[in-house]
C-alpha cells in the first residue's frame, strides 16, 4: 500500500495548537523530500491562521527524526555539476529550519527519541524544547566525513557557545537528553510517557497566551543575535509601538488596571 505525505507527516489543530508529526517510525523517522516540503507547507499554513496560537513538532515511535532521507526523492538524476549540492541544501534543509525560525507561532518540540543530522537541527531551531528521557543529539554530520548543513553552524553556538558547539560537531557523540538540558539544548526532560502531556500543556498555555506579541518576541530575540545593540533596542521600540495596536495588549493593560485575569485572543 502506498503511503502519502499525509500518511507521514501526520496534523491536527487541537485546542489552538497545530501538531505535526513525523509518521515514518520503521526508518527512525529519517525525513524525505515530500515530508520535509509538507512540514513547511504546514508551518506557513500555521502562521497565516489565526486559529492556531502555538505548534508542536514531534515524531511517533522511537526516533524523533534520524536525519535526511536522500533515498526519499527529489535529488536530481545524472551527472553532478558544481553548484549542486549548494543548491539542494539551500532549497532542502535551510528551507525546513528557516520555516521553523520563521514561523509566526511559537514552536515547540517535543523529542521523543534520536535526534540526529537535520533531525536534531529541526529540534533545535524551535522555540521550546521538551525531551523524553530516552531521547538523544546527534552531530553525525562528521561521522560521514561531512560539514553539518541545515543551519547547525549557525544554530548550535548560539546555544552553548563555539566551543562546546566544535566539541559536538567534530567528534558527533551522542548526547543524551539529561546533558542537552545541562548544556542549554533542551528546556525540560521528562519520562517518555510524560512527553506528550507535557507538551500540550506547555503548547496549549502558549495558545492562550498573546499571539502577537509572543511572534514580535520571537522575532526580536532571533534578531539580536545577529545585529548590534542599536539595531536590537531599535527593533524592540518598534515591535511595542506595533503591539500596541493589538487587542490583545488592550486587553493586557485593562485586565491590569481592573485586576483580573487577561483572556487573550490571539488578537
Amino acid at each position: 500500500m502506498t503511503r502519502t505525505p499525509e500518511d507521514e507527516v501526520l496534523h491536527r489543530i487541537d485546542n489552538g495548537v497545530a501538531w505535526i508529526t513525523l509518521n515514518r517510525p520503521e526508518a527512525m523517522n529519517a525525513i524525505t523530500w515530500d515530508q520535509r516540503e509538507r512540514v513547511i507547507a504546514l508551518l506557513a499554513e500555521a502562521s497565516a491562521d489565526p486559529g492556531v496560537r502555538a505548534v508542536v513538532v514531534t515524531a511517533t515511535g522511537k526516533g524523533f527524526c534520524a536525519g535526511a532521507d536522500l533515498r526519499g526523492g527529489g535529488t536530481p538524476a545524472g551527472e553532478r555539476v558544481a553548484g549542486d549540492v549548494a543548491r539542494m541544501i539551500r532549497l532542502g534543509a535551510q528551507r525546513l529550519i528557516t520555516a521553523v525560525l520563521d514561523c509566526e507561532k511559537p514552536v515547540l518540540a517535543a523529542v521523543n527519541g534520536t535526534a540526529a543530522g537535520i533531525g536534531a537541527h529541526l529540534a533545535l531551531a524551535c522555540d521550546l524544547v521538551i525531551a523524553a528521557e530516552p531521547a538523544r543529539f546527534i552531530e553525525v554530520f562528521v561521522r560521514r566525513g561531512l560539514v553539518p548543513d541545515g543551519g547547525g553552524a549557525y544554530l548550535l553556538p548560539r546555544l552553548v557557545g563555539p566551543q562546546k558547539a566544535k566539541e559536538l560537531m567534530f567528534f558527533g557523540d551522542a548526547v543524551p537528553a539529561v546533558e542537552a538540558e545541562r548544556l542549554g539544548l533542551v528546556n525540560r526532560v521528562v519520562p517518555a510517557e510524560e512527553l506528550e502531556a507535557t507538551a500540550r500543556a506547555w503548547a496549549e498555555r502558549l495558545a492562550q497566551g498573546p499571539t502577537r506579541a509572543l511572534a514580535m518576541t520571537k522575532q526580536l530575540v532571533n534578531a539580536s543575535l545577529d545585529g548590534d545593540r542599536a539595531a536590537a533596542l531599535a527593533a524592540e521600540a518598534t515591535a511595542q509601538e506595533i503591539n500596541m495596536t493589538t487587542a490583545d495588549a488592550n486587553e493586557g493593560v485593562a485586565s491590569f488596571v481592573e485586576r483580573r485575569t487577561p483572556k487573550y485572543l490571539g488578537r
